[in-house]
């Protein structure tokens, strides 16, 4: 559940670049999860392609970025059968003040990914 020591620089810089463009609506949508109480952990999966986890936020190409991005959180991927371990899930999240949880689709690499948040 660590970000993975064999993933690509070049492909994480990619989705790296594409994140700083919604970074800041990712961090006040993580925000409203917490406060609202939908869930201490929120996860934001993307893809480039339509994918059937989460409420999409951003679609690709609207805020001139390559990826889908979708709100969701551990509950959801419980509830899916995408974690099966809860608590190794959550000894591995990271403070979503700081760092956003990501979860990539795509064909060359599915997996979290904590990604910090670009400092102000």
């Amino acid at each position: 559940m660590q970000n993975d020591p064999t993933l690509d620089p070049k492909y994480l810089g990619r989705i790296s670049s594409d994140f700083v463009k919604v970074s800041e609506q990712l961090k006040e949508a993580s925000y409203q999860i917490r406060k609202r109480g939908f869930s201490k952990y929120p996860v934001f999966p993307i893809s480039k392609e339509d994918i059937p986890i989460g409420q999409l936020l951003y679609e690709a190409g609207k805020m001139e970025n390559e990826w889908n991005y979708y709100a969701s959180f551990l509950e959801e991927f419980m509830q899916r059968e995408l974690i099966a371990e809860e608590d190794t899930f959550i000894q591995a999240y990271k403070d979503p003040d700081e760092f956003c949880c990501l979860f990539i689709v795509d064909q060359q690499f599915t997996n979290f990914v904590f990604i910090p948040f670009p400092e102000d």
